[in-house]
């Protein structure tokens, strides 16, 4: 959705084929391609014999049962969800009833800031609710299985509970939706906060994983710089908002219309609810005044 950032989206793994990608680590493709997952969610398998699931995915017998005939023969000793996107971990019900496996996360899902009085929340739907896991991992902690070790990385942003998970043998970093090389992630109000997101990217740039396995599309490879160069698209997105408000641009379609030029429509409002989100985030630094919260239909200006 950006010049600013060298992108790669040339991945052509299968839905459904276990392929490895690291000493430690299979991929499996989950077979629900769109403008939001790319190809699709991608599952990971960690370890040889006793093994971890990562992002076991959507609730799709066809990936579960994937996922399942991919780890025939091995113990399965726990789950990790990075989020709780409903692409992401909802079949970790089914997998843990096959396997008997803990799930390991950072906490159920919820928004990332207080709603309004009357507030919906857009991606209600995309939400996992149900999901709670049994393990609620504080940031910075490790969980150690069979020849792999896995440390918690607090990632708010596209979720309050977005977590990365470093692996320490193949010194690598799985960043779930945060950090993804085909697209820029989605950072939409209430459920994600971009103040959060930005933080969260500072965090990995001092990082030493060279490479991400995300949880869409191909390994992120250079990451650290490839992080700083996510920084400066959200730094130039919310210089590109304030130059607009200068010329009086005031309402959020005019700036998604002056500012994502060429816009796939299907992606009008994903771009609407980021615009909104870095709104957002300049209203509480005091660099913008809106009437009251900020919302998707209010009328923004420059502060004095």
């Amino acid at each position: 959705m950006s010049d600013d950032i060298a992108f790669n989206r040339n991945f052509d793994a299968p839905a459904g084929r276990a392929d490895a990608v690291s000493p430690l680590v299979r991929r499996i493709v989950a077979p629900n391609p769109s403008a939001f997952t790319f190809t699709g969610t991608c599952s990971y398998i960690v370890g040889r014999g006793k093994v971890a699931i990562l992002d076991p995915g959507p609730d799709d017998p066809a990936h579960i049962a994937a996922v399942l005939e991919a780890v025939k023969g091995e113990e399965v000793t726990h789950i990790f969800v990075t989020h709780t996107h409903r692409d992401h971990s909802p079949a970790a019900r089914a997998v843990q009833a096959a396997t008997g496996a803990v799930t390991v996360a950072e906490g159920p899902h919820r928004p990332s800031r207080a709603l309004a009085i009357g507030e919906l929340n857009p991606l209600d739907a995309s939400a996992d609710t149900d999901f709670v896991p049994d393990i609620a991992l504080p940031d910075g902690e490790t969980i150690a299985g069979a020849g792999w070790t896995m440390t918690a990385v607090a990632t708010p942003g596209h979720t309050a509970n977005h977590f990365a998970f470093a692996l320490k043998e193949d010194a690598l970093l799985f960043s779930g939706d945060h950090v993804m090389a085909w697209a820029t992630s989605i950072v939409a109000p209430p459920d994600g906060a971009m103040g959060d997101y930005i933080r969260s990217l500072e965090i990995l740039a001092r990082r030493p994983e060279q490479i991400y396995l995300p949880g869409h599309g191909g390994p992120v490879t250079d990451a650290p710089a490839f992080v700083r160069d996510y920084l400066g698209h959200r730094h130039a997105r919310e210089a590109a908002i304030l130059r607009a408000l200068d010329r009086e641009v005031e309402t959020i379609p005019d700036l998604v219309r002056g500012i994502y030029i060429g816009l796939d429509p299907r992606l009008v409002g994903a771009a609407s609810l980021t615009v909104l989100a870095h709104l957002e985030h300049l209203v509480e630094r005091g660099a913008v005044l809106t009437e009251g919260l900020a919302s998707i239909d209010g009328r923004f200006r420059r502060a004095d």
